[in-house]
């Protein structure tokens, strides 16, 4: 998976470093600067020559010569006053870079400098923000959207059933959206509270009220995403679909599976413990694994339920990237499928963001809690705010 577009570099690409960069570079470096400039991670190094996969347009080829200055930044710096001096040796494949320097005529970059991002430092940078956006995170479906107050109210639903939480934003909040075509968080652009709309998907990370009914939001990000559950007509492994029958409208639907997509299945005794709790029949005793994926917690008296205790349960989505891996060729004809994917184009076809195979006995017990259906999210967020998280 691409790394993320680190905000610290692109702003550099942008020109927002212009004061703080300049004074830090050598008079010498400042001229040779006004040529080109290109943001993206190394694909390889080889001797002195640098494979640059840009983050817009194809591979290009970067020169490095001795008179070329080499500084790595932390991600989300702003400026290069903390910056480091580096030499060639230290950067390596995956790491993200700005370079600047002169275009030759074979179309080589012939860098003046290089602003580096380590791939050790955007790891840590991007297990931290999983965290917060675990922690600090809510995602939920839109219900309302009121811009006179600025608030946004999402409804939550889980096995323990749903839930309304008003999200409040300010003029600080970062507000982003999916393009309806991009299962990548990379890809998500600005955007306004205007954009959302009921029935749209939402993950906010900031500030909760003491009872979490309230979220004051530091950073959002939303989409128009389907959510579809039904059974496989056919899967064709060569061009990457599946076709699915979508049980809600009854109406085939051919879903794009690329390399991006996650795949899940469901192992059939944790899919009947799980619609057992739909039914709220619960699981035996000691039929759980102690592994955490479907742990059961209970206040008030021991083994004590509903309504004897508050019941906290695990929720699908939670589970997702904990259960095994699932391929393509795995996928049969007649297995039973929920996914959540893009919005799709005019073409009638959709790109999975995450498929799970398996889900039968859910879908058999959704009638019985009055109609609803469980559903994914789709917060992978390129790793960035996903619902392990990503998005």
């Amino acid at each position: 998976m691409r790394s993320m577009k680190i905000a610290g570099l692109v702003a550099l690409a942008l020109g927002t470093f212009v004061g703080p960069a300049r004074s830090s570079l050598a008079p010498a470096t400042q001229a040779q600067m006004s040529g080109v400039k290109q943001v993206g991670a190394i694909k390889s190094i080889s001797g002195s020559v640098i494979m640059l996969s840009p983050d817009a347009g194809s591979e290009v080829s970067v020169l490095v010569q001795d008179s070329t200055r080499i500084v790595r930044i932390a991600p989300g710096e702003k400026d290069l006053k903390n910056a480091t001096s580096i030499g060639l040796h230290d950067l390596q494949p995956g790491d993200r870079i700005l370079v600047r320097g002169k275009s030759a005529d074979s179309g080589q970059i012939v860098a003046s400098g290089i602003i580096a991002m380590k791939i050790s430092d955007l790891a840590v940078r991007q297990q931290g923000q999983r965290e917060d956006w675990q922690k600090r995170g809510v995602a939920g479906l839109v219900s309302r959207v009121d811009s006179a107050s600025d608030t946004i109210t999402v409804s939550i639903s889980s096995l323990a059933g749903k839930k309304s939480v008003m999200i409040r934003t300010t003029k600080e909040t970062v507000v982003r959206r999916y393009a309806p075509d991009s299962v990548r968080f990379d890809d998500a652009k600005p955007s306004t509270l205007a954009q959302i709309k009921p029935g749209d998907q939402l993950r906010a990370r900031g500030a909760r009220n003491a009872d979490a009914s309230e979220l004051v939001a530091e950073e959002i990000v939303s989409g128009s995403f389907r959510n579809i559950a039904g059974t496989i007509g056919s899967v064709d492994a060569s061009s990457g679909t599946v076709t699915v029958l979508d049980l809600a409208s009854k109406k085939p639907v051919v879903v794009k599976v690329t390399g991006d997509s996650e795949l899940r299945n469901l192992p059939p005794e944790m899919a009947k413990r799980l619609a057992m709790r739909m039914m709220g029949t619960g699981a035996p005793p000691g039929s759980i694994p102690p592994n955490g994926n479907l742990r059961r917690e209970t206040t008030g008296a021991a083994g004590a339920g509903p309504p004897g205790g508050q019941q906290r349960r695990a929720d699908l989505q939670q589970m997702f990237n904990r259960l095994p891996p699932l391929s393509m060729p795995e996928m049969r004809k007649g297995d039973t499928v929920m996914l959540v994917a893009t919005e799709g184009s005019d073409t009638g076809g959709v790109t999975a963001i995450k498929l799970l195979d398996g889900v039968e006995p859910i879908l058999a017990a959704a009638p019985k809690k009055g109609g609803e259906t469980m559903t994914l999210s789709p917060w992978s967020l390129g790793e960035q705010g996903g619902e392990d998280a990503s998005p």
